[in-house]
């Protein structure tokens, strides 16, 4: 049994932040524990615009505080998303978040993350591999 808070992650390698400076990700659960899925919990900063694709991943994500303007770009359908919103990118759909408070966001990513990852220029978290036999 694992039990961690997002207290016990601060100041490691769990908490990241974005290169574009649009979020801030702690990563509670990661490849490195082998469950099959890793879980986050994401800020993304008001003002900001994030396109994202997530080509290698399945994500789901519960919107626990804030507002943001969804948008599909495959098809240009706008969702707006609120506490207690999930949405599900199960046919790895290109999307835009533009977030008009600071917003918070419950995610899981199958398969999961390593904890090293950002989005690169076409808005993908490349497919990485965990190489520790650690659990931490």
């Amino acid at each position: 049994m694992i039990v961690r808070s997002f207290k016990d992650i601060e100041g490691t390698d769990r908490v990241v932040k974005s290169k574009s400076g649009t979020w801030e990700s702690r990563r509670i659960v990661l490849a490195r524990e082998r469950v099959g899925f890793s879980l986050h919990e994401t800020t993304v900063y008001a003002g900001t615009e994030t396109f994202m694709w997530y080509a290698n991943h399945v994500e789901a994500v519960l919107c626990v505080e804030g507002e943001s303007e969804l948008t599909n770009e495959e098809t240009g359908e706008k969702h707006w998303i609120t506490p207690g919103t999930m949405y599900l990118l199960d046919g790895n759909e290109r999307h835009t978040l533009r977030p008009k408070t600071d917003s918070r966001y419950i995610c899981v990513f199958n398969p999961p993350m390593t904890g090293r990852e950002d989005h690169d220029e076409n808005g993908t978290y490349p497919l990485l591999t965990e190489v520790e036999d650690t659990v931490a």
